[in-house]
């Protein structure tokens, strides 16, 4: 399937019909929900003291509903128009903008205790235009979200890379707007469940927190061998096709089959003159 930002641009694609599936898909509403969390979880904000948060590409306000639900106030933007109406008859909690953040942030300096984004940030990449420059539009957001967040507040916006030069581009222009931190991957040897949050930090350095790797505590790190590998290893413990292992395993099965078999000997499998 081709990807979302390959079909129209962002305020195109997310027409009505788009925008009433985040609403009644379970699926979509779960996943949203998850990774609205994870982000949350990432801004490491202080416990039982609720903070403002710019929800960045906030859609239907699936991932503002988790703000609320900790304790949080938000502002959402979003370049659909579409998106943000069906949030509106939700009656969700935060304030609504509609914006395109590739033109910049559009609040005061210092506005935000933290900031959060799920699957938005990838279509900057994408010139839609002949007036866009994806490397100017990343610079201009990253420049403006940085202004709007009050200094050691964090960032934590996750996203889906094309490619690893999309990587490297994003990250690039995040550093170059003042901001320090970097990528945190979760479940990095998944190719379903792997999830890229881009953890921005306005503080000065600070440890990148954890990816998670779906493994418990205390386990110790195995290695996860490719499908090659592992159709390498099956085939290896299997015997090899006409010895003497192979003809009594397959005897077996007949029986288990309830099929007519002979039984073996001391010549089964036995290799004979001539035969190879």
């Amino acid at each position: 399937m081709s990807r979302p930002e390959h079909q129209a641009p962002p305020e195109i694609f997310y027409n009505e019909d788009e925008a009433r599936k985040y609403s009644h898909n379970s699926r979509i509403m779960e996943i949203q929900q998850t990774m609205a969390e994870r982000a949350i979880e990432l801004l490491a904000l202080p416990e039982d003291c609720p903070s403002y948060i710019l929800d960045i590409g906030c859609g239907s306000g699936l991932s503002g509903e988790a703000l609320t639900e900790q304790g949080h106030h938000w502002v959402g933007v979003d370049i659909s128009s579409a998106m943000l109406d069906v949030a509106i008859e939700k009656e969700v909690e935060g304030d609504l903008v509609l914006n395109d953040i590739g033109q910049g942030v559009p609040f005061r300096p210092g506005s935000f205790d933290g900031a959060i984004s799920v699957s938005a940030i990838q279509w900057l990449c994408n010139a839609d235009k002949t007036s866009h420059s994806p490397a100017k539009r990343l610079l201009k957001f990253f420049s403006t979200l940085y202004a709007s967040l009050n200094r050691g507040a964090r960032a934590a916006l996750q996203f889906y890379p094309e490619n690893p030069k999309q990587i490297e581009l994003i990250t690039t222009q995040a550093m170059k707007s003042g901001f320090t931190g970097g990528l945190v991957v979760d479940f990095p040897n998944s190719t379903k469940a792997k999830k890229y949050f881009l953890v921005l930090m306005t503080g000065g350095p600070q440890p990148l927190p954890q990816g998670q790797t779906g493994m418990e505590e205390g386990t110790s790190n195995q290695a996860i061998f490719s499908k090659r590998e592992r159709v390498k290893q099956i085939r290896q413990s299997k015997s090899v096709k006409k010895s003497r292992d192979w003809i009594l395993e397959k005897k077996e099965r007949r029986k288990r089959q309830g099929k007519e078999t002979r039984e073996a000997t001391r010549f089964t499998g036995r290799k004979r003159p001539g035969h190879f």
